[in-house]
């Protein structure tokens, strides 16, 4: 799956959803599937207190924002001026009272904060092996160098409430790899959901939900194209309409 989105409204500077709208020149890692996947899958049912970590251009914590209409949001963002895009985006928005970008690590802000959220959300750096990318700054997101997948869960454990959940999207073996991990810090799997391009193609990428509590997995899968590849699947269009423009 492509990083790179291929549907909605683009301008010269501003990707366009149906609610607000997202300015990206100075993030490094732009608006994706991935990360419009995540918010629209995730669940805000109850949520009062949402925090998106790596928020990078905004969008998800903007999607956050939208479905849970009642909900503060808090975006945390490492990098200066992708902190300051998002902050930027939020401002343009009509969100802008229920949604907060702090410039900081998460390493930082879990030390420093006393809140606990109802659900954290994240589209985190991953390693897929191989060399880094020439682009020092992507190489910093994609990689895990300043994020670490167990830090990333240490800030989770403290910052998430008994009943919160823990909603991100990986590559397959890297979501695998993930579980494992949070099993060990005693987050569970409440539900996952295989992606996958079309039907007859291997999983590329697994949403998933996390919790304190042990609970039996949801399990289901997701195709983002019917079997012609020239549609998108309804299950996608149903997922994100609320979203992208096309739809």
């Amino acid at each position: 799956m492509s990083d790179k989105l291929s549907i909605g409204t683009k301008s010269s500077n501003a990707f366009k959803f149906k609610q607000f709208e997202i300015v990206q020149e100075q993030c490094t890692m732009k608006v994706n599937t991935d990360g419009v996947l995540l918010g629209a899958w995730t669940n805000t049912s109850n949520c009062q207190a949402i925090l998106d970590i790596g928020t990078g251009t905004g969008v998800i914590a903007l999607m956050m924002a939208q479905k849970a209409v009642d909900a503060q949001i808090t975006g945390i963002e490492i990098d200066p001026p992708s902190s300051a895009e998002a902050q930027f985006n939020v401002n343009q928005s009509k969100f802008k009272g229920r949604v907060k970008i702090v410039n900081q690590s998460i390493q930082d802000f879990s030390r420093e904060s006393v809140h606990v959220y109802d659900l954290i959300i994240s589209n985190p750096p991953f390693f897929t092996g191989g060399t880094f990318s020439a682009n020092e700054n992507k190489a910093n997101v994609r990689h895990t160098i300043k994020l670490p997948h167990g830090d990333l869960l240490q800030a989770v454990n403290h910052l998430l409430s008994p009943d919160g959940q823990f909603s991100l999207i990986l590559p397959y073996i890297e979501g695998l790899r993930f579980i494992e991990l949070a099993e060990r810090s005693n987050l569970h799997v409440a539900r996952m959901t295989e992606v996958r391009h079309h039907k007859g193609k291997s999983v590329e990428r697994l949403l998933i939900l996390l919790q304190k509590r042990k609970a039996i997995p949801v399990q289901d899968e997701l195709f983002i194209m019917e079997d012609d590849l020239l549609n998108y699947s309804p299950a996608f269009i149903s997922l994100t309409k609320d979203f992208y423009q096309i739809f």
